[in-house]
């Protein structure tokens, strides 16, 4: 079961490094890709960047829609993941094609991924110059849940289920999972 995440926690959600799935929607289209470089960017209001590059389908949905959402999937979710970044949304219905089920958002018109573990539902801020030069997105959280069993009192908890532990690519196919928790305080 999904619990909302207090807005100014909502950067914790990024700030163990996974990788995302980011769904657009506009015009009756709809697609989701994988992105390894997003982040927490601010507190309040909460904000998180995004690379996307010009050439995708997904950030010709975000610049029509001036939204989007950051997805946490998990380790259940990797091939998917795959797939989803390996292919254009141009071509095919990348949800139907790769098994992923649409949620609907909170706020936003854009889809959720079902399944993850996370959502970061975002506002595009308008910065040409980053979004042109640097395909960098900056995304105002507008309203952020995570799943109750893995994220509690602002922070993660992935000591159970191994499947549902976020995701981190490092490159050519390759991932690893949140590993075990451990305090030094």
């Amino acid at each position: 079961m999904l619990k909302d995440v207090e807005l100014a926690k909502a950067y914790r959600l990024l700030n163990h490094g996974p990788t995302v799935l980011v769904s657009s929607a506009a015009a009756g289209k709809r697609n989701v890709m994988a992105a390894a470089w997003a982040m927490p960017l601010d507190f309040d209001p909460p904000k998180v960047l995004v690379v996307i590059d010009k050439s995708t389908y997904t950030r010709e949905l975000m610049e029509a829609s001036g939204e989007f959402i950051l997805n946490v999937p998990c380790r259940a979710q990797a091939a998917q993941v795959v797939r989803v970044g390996s292919e254009s949304g141009r071509d095919e219905d990348k949800f139907a094609a790769s098994g992923l089920q649409e949620a609907l958002a909170q706020k936003l018109a854009a889809p959720r991924v079902a399944g993850c573990i996370a959502y970061l539902e975002c506002k595009i801020v308008p910065e040409p110059h980053n979004q042109q030069r640097y395909d960098l997105f900056i995304g105002e959280v507008v309203a952020a849940q995570a799943d109750e069993d893995l994220f509690s009192a602002g922070h993660w908890h992935f000591d159970d289920d191994p499947a549902k532990r976020s995701l981190h690519y490092i490159a050519g196919g390759a991932f690893f999972a949140t590993g075990e928790a451990f305090s030094v305080a």
